[in-house]
């Protein structure tokens, strides 16, 4: 097991450590009290006395070994649980056991301050980085504040943490692992009235030594520190499996939604099921997606032009100059929905399998949507499954619409996103954790090649459609090992796509370039 370096400066370890001693002194001087030591002659004479007395001098002399062993097996195991930084469990276990046990592990817990967070992103960016706040507010023993969420990004929903999420079972199912609470109390909130509150954002793509060495010294400065970004501020790898499986418990038994949400998720569920199988596509061709982007494949002149201004008014959208064509041709543009058809028809997708479109408005409309249509006529929509009256209550917060998606995605009997986002990743990584439910991974650089070649002529649609079987025959879920490319964590696998360390174990080597 990696070891876990800490900043030990102004932890309370040493005395621990010194107290545990003078403790061990004074239990092992109480036990020695308690046995008698008699001289040589006074001793000859109790035998001869007794036979019974030897055999009761013997068994206190076997107890006193025992116990003298079971104090050194107790200082030994103290000494080892004392990592800096950890939390401490009254159990032989150095850290988290497995997620289905921690539940029965009863811990000493000593707060070394307050973690305030603010979410960046939409609901499933946010929800990754709230499970990343969770492992480290955990393993820096810290109380963490629930998280505030994102009311200035571009979807500008107001929504607060309890309205998506079940706040209540998110400390509930955590209690005993990380102290959490709805507000910070009333003590530190005049504390940081009177001073100011120290605010930073995390460095990106950091590992648990930062968080010790760094961090976890200002948070016991300042008492309360506030984090003002949570998206990517912890490594995919090199991280201690017990920091991971904390990921995925926060992940996958922490943040339920709440029960209006999870009410309306299952029923549009059971109205899918009631009709047949169906696929999810999460077709990531709305406006905002292309617009930041930059891809405009199928796009007329107008389209191009709308969607240039849109970049250009949003300053946060940093890439402002793009090459559409060269950008489609590495594969980093949505598929359209022309290219998804082609795609689904050449894996032999049922044409009439239900398809699910997890998604905003599609640009362009029902033009745009005319091709997927008819190769697959049996297209919905939430809106189109449910009353108007029914989504109404969540209408103008796009986070809960899309949590709503992400619950039907979930229990879909196949789930195709057609760009790699937030979305698609936390999706499939919580379908492996369900079990390996059926994901089509598609490769955009592998399609938008062969779909040029089909069109041009190139290829016949069987040589088509067998190519793009044979490109996709190990991208559908199944268990694989998380690619790493140390230095590129933007390049790798993303944890959330695929949290090995809390699925069962596969014999095969780790990918690595």
């Amino acid at each position: 097991m990696e070891k876990i370096k800490a900043d030990l400066e102004g932890s309370n370890y040493g005395e621990a450590k010194v107290k545990h001693q003078k403790n061990m002194d004074n239990y092992l001087k109480d036990i020695m009290g308690g046995i008698k030591v008699f001289k040589g002659e006074k001793l000859t004479s109790l035998i001869s006395q007794s036979r019974f007395c030897r055999l009761k001098l013997l068994a206190v002399a076997a107890t006193t070994m025992l116990l003298l062993c079971a104090c050194a097996v107790q200082y030994t195991t103290f000494s080892d649980a004392m990592k800096p930084g950890m939390l401490i469990f009254r159990s032989s276990q150095h850290f988290a056991p497995p997620l289905n046990s921690t539940a029965d592990i009863e811990r000493d817990y000593v707060n070394n301050g307050f973690l305030m967070v603010s979410s960046n992103g939409g609901l499933n960016q946010m929800r990754a980085g709230i499970c990343d706040m969770v492992a480290i507010a955990r393993f820096l023993n810290v109380t963490l504040i629930v998280p505030e969420l994102d009311k200035t990004s571009f979807w500008n929903d107001q929504s607060q943490f309890d309205d998506i999420f079940d706040v209540d079972h998110f400390i509930a199912s955590l209690s005993n692992e990380v102290r959490i609470l709805k507000v910070l109390p009333q003590k530190q909130r005049r504390r940081i009235e009177m001073a100011s509150l120290y605010s930073m954002p995390p460095v990106s793509w950091s590992n648990m030594t930062f968080y010790y060495n760094t961090i976890l010294p200002r948070i016991k400065k300042y008492e309360v520190l506030h984090f003002t970004k949570t998206d990517t501020r912890l490594a995919n790898n090199g991280i201690p499996v017990e920091v991971q499986k904390m990921r995925c418990k926060a992940n996958y038994e922490a943040l339920r939604f709440t029960p209006p949400i999870e009410e309306l998720g299952k029923k549009i569920v059971r109205l899918m099921r009631e009709r047949g199988p169906f696929l999810v596509l999460h077709l990531r061709y709305e406006m905002d997606m292309l617009a930041f982007s930059g891809c405009t494949e199928g796009c007329d002149d107008d389209e191009i032009e709308e969607l240039t201004k849109m970049r250009y008014a949003y300053p946060w959208w940093k890439e402002k100059e793009i090459n559409s064509r060269k950008k489609r041709k590495s594969g980093k543009c949505p598929l359209t929905p022309e290219e998804t058809a082609l795609a689904l028809r050449a894996l032999d997708i049922d044409p009439s399998m239900q398809i699910y479109i997890a998604a905003g408005d599609i640009y362009g409309g029902e033009k745009r949507m005319a091709s997927l249509r008819l190769a697959f006529p049996h297209i919905v929509k939430k809106e189109t499954l449910l009353e108007a009256s029914e989504l109404e209550p969540f209408r103008n917060h796009s986070n809960q619409m899309a949590a709503l998606d992400y619950l039907v995605s979930l229990e879909s009997d196949i789930f195709a996103p057609t760009y790699g986002g937030n979305m698609a990743r936390v999706v499939e990584g919580h379908r492996r954790y369900l079990g390996f439910r059926t994901t089509i991974r598609l490769d955009r650089m592998l399609l938008v090649n062969l779909i040029d070649q089909y069109k041009k002529g190139r290829l016949s649609w069987d040589e088509f459609s067998q190519a793009v079987k044979t490109g996709h025959a190990d991208r559908m879920g199944t268990p694989t090992r998380r690619l790493e490319i140390p230095g590129k964590p933007k390049e790798e696998d993303y944890f959330y796509n695929n949290p090995q360390e809390c699925l069962p174990p596969i014999s095969t080597k780790p990918k690595s370039l």
